[in-house]
């Protein structure tokens, strides 16, 4: 939950600094000089990015995490199984023990998004964040049927 209302924070001040910044923009068009014209449209670029880069971003969460209702629903979630320290971080031998039996799992069935959304939280827990989005969004595609490339 917390990190729901920290991603709803973050996407409403997003949304404030795009309004201000497009509100600027606007302004330097208005002006009308062929200066502030192109800087109001380079400063316009900044917010329709944004907007874009936000957009994908939601659309990946919310897909993810429909992912892991269906395979909660089906009681198929990873056991977290992990140890830890005694500030609760994940030790790194226990993630790689993990990891390497997802990593299995995932290459006996590469078509099943379950593996690869299982996979994909392995290598979250490995804090490898790149790999991690990579693998749910393949998790992602195999579910919506769409292809994947190897």
């Amino acid at each position: 939950m917390r990190a729901k209302i920290t991603y709803f924070l973050t996407a409403a001040v997003l949304a404030v600094y795009f309004v201000l910044v497009g509100s600027r923009g606007l302004m330097l068009i208005q002006h009308g000089t062929w200066i502030t014209v192109t800087f109001g449209v380079a400063v316009l670029i900044l917010p329709v990015i944004g907007i874009w880069f936000l957009w994908k971003n939601t659309q990946f969460v919310t897909k993810a995490n429909r992912l892991a209702t269906e395979l909660e629903a089906e009681g198929g979630l990873p056991v977290d199984e992990l140890e830890r320290d005694k500030y609760g971080r994940i030790l790194r031998d226990s993630a790689d023990e993990v990891f390497a039996r997802r990593k299995a799992e995932t290459q006996d069935a590469p078509g099943d998004w379950r593996s690869w959304f299982r996979l994909a939280v392995a290598y979250r827990d490995a804090r490898d964040t790149p790999r991690a989005r990579k693998a749910m969004q393949r998790a992602i595609s195999l579910h919506e049927g769409k292809p994947v490339q190897v």
